[in-house]
């Protein structure tokens, strides 16, 4: 690649990271004035949908670390560019964080709980509610500051020790980077579990502060892979069509690839199912309420239009996948491989959605207190612009590290690096 097409390509990047978060940093500002949630919920859902992918590169590399995998290397290298996303995550996330703590009487616009004066659908006030009594010790704004940092720490550390293991052997070949790569996924892998966990409890499930679900950082993670395979697919197949991975991303590569994205849409079928199932047969209010906002129109009892959006989930986001991803030809042919990639990251974008955009509104003798968002309104235009400046932001990101490393598309000093050049079904 050119120097000349690079600076094009990183100046479209830069203006469409300025451009989208640009609008969405407006948003923000409006929502704040005005008391308006969209904002908030759109910069959430579309930096959320780039963090997901970044958490489950992460999981893959330090997995591939901690096994050590045979015909990853090649694939591997390309995960731990992406990784250099996280900072500028953390950053994305950072004006959510400072108005939740600098924001005065708005400061609970995105988490209800921050404020103890809002309402509750009983009709009181969040300090006056026994669910956030139960939970104040968790809940609680500087806790919560402190675990969203520490976070962010434990993403950027891992992301940045990772990398400069794997590039550093680049240069001097020494093995003890590879076992010095595999000790810290040993204890990355619990950590990076936990965070993401956690996290997930604090930026989605806290929404509705009242509702809790102890599989919910699971399906996290289980989204999450399936994205970060989907990503990792495509961008493997885009670097060998530009013949930087030409001859050396085989086969074989995209065939383990995608029986990994196919057990993972195993995993997050039963996860999801799972969860609906345990909440529908305890039928406790105070759990299924999240659900029934997501089908019944409070006001009429009749199904609404996220209901359709859930069944959209069940047969696109699982259905069509697995019964897709179970041919052969279907895993090896690029365009059939590309067009599920991309399929699949459409289903994780509206799964995202579908968690977070429905929030919470109280509208007083309405059926649980809470009337579900519509489908479609301004939170959509609010998140699409944020996910194209956040994409783009991490998209530099990227671009920039395989510029910085660009002699090294693969880890040619790997011990492994041999038999994933040679791997074969």
């Amino acid at each position: 690649m050119t120097e000349n097409i690079k600076k094009d390509i990183d100046v479209k990047l830069l203006a469409g990271a300025i451009l989208g978060l640009g609008i969405g940093l407006a948003g923000l500002l409006m929502g704040l004035s005005s008391g308006d949630k969209s904002p908030f919920l759109g910069w959430l859902w579309g930096c959320s949908f780039w963090l997901s992918i970044s958490i489950g590169l992460l999981m893959l590399v330090m997995i591939f670390r901690i096994f050590n995998s045979r015909w990853t290397p090649v694939v591997r290298r390309q995960q731990e560019h992406a990784l250099a996303a996280f900072p500028w995550l953390a950053i994305c996330f950072a004006p959510l964080l400072l108005i939740a703590l600098f924001g005065g009487e708005n400061a609970g616009i995105l988490w209800s709980w921050i404020n103890p004066e809002s309402p509750t659908v009983d009709g009181i006030t969040v300090a006056n509610d026994v669910l956030h009594q139960k939970k104040a010790g968790y809940l609680n704004l500087y806790f919560f500051s402190i675990r969203l940092i520490g976070y962010f720490a434990i993403f950027c550390i891992l992301s940045a020790k990772l990398r400069k293991y794997s590039f550093s052997q680049d240069y001097d070949g020494d093995p003890n980077w590879t076992h010095k790569g595999m000790k810290i996924s040993a204890f990355g892998i619990p950590a990076t579990a936990l965070a993401l966990t956690f996290g997930a409890f604090d930026l989605f499930m806290s929404l509705e502060y009242q509702w809790f679900s102890t599989m919910y950082g699971v399906w996290f993670f289980a989204s999450g892979m399936r994205s970060a395979l989907a990503v990792t697919i495509l961008g493997c197949l885009y670097l060998s069509q530009k013949s930087f991975l030409n001859g050396i991303y085989k086969q074989a590569h995209q065939y383990d690839l995608a029986c990994l994205s196919l057990a993972f849409t195993v995993f997050w079928a039963y996860i999801s199912f799972s969860q609906y199932f345990l909440i529908y047969s305890a039928n406790i209010p105070e759990e299924t309420f999240w659900y029934n906002i997501r089908e019944i129109n409070p006001n009429t009892g009749e199904t609404s239009a996220w209901f359709w959006v859930s069944m959209g989930l069940i047969f696109g986001h699982f259905f069509f996948p697995f019964l897709y991803l179970l041919f052969y030809k279907n895993k090896i042919n690029g365009p059939r491989i590309t067009f599920i990639a991309l399929w699949i990251l459409a289903f994780h974008l509206l799964d995202l959605y579908w968690n977070i955009i429905p929030g919470r509104e109280i509208v007083p003798g309405a059926y649980v207190g809470y009337e579900a968002r519509p489908v479609l309104g301004m939170h959509l235009f609010w998140g699409v612009s944020s996910l194209v400046g956040v994409g783009c932001l991490c998209a530099r990101a990227v671009l920039k590290s395989f510029n910085a490393n660009e002699s090294e598309i693969i880890p040619v000093r790997d011990p492994r690096i041999m038999e994933s050049l040679n791997h074969h079904e």
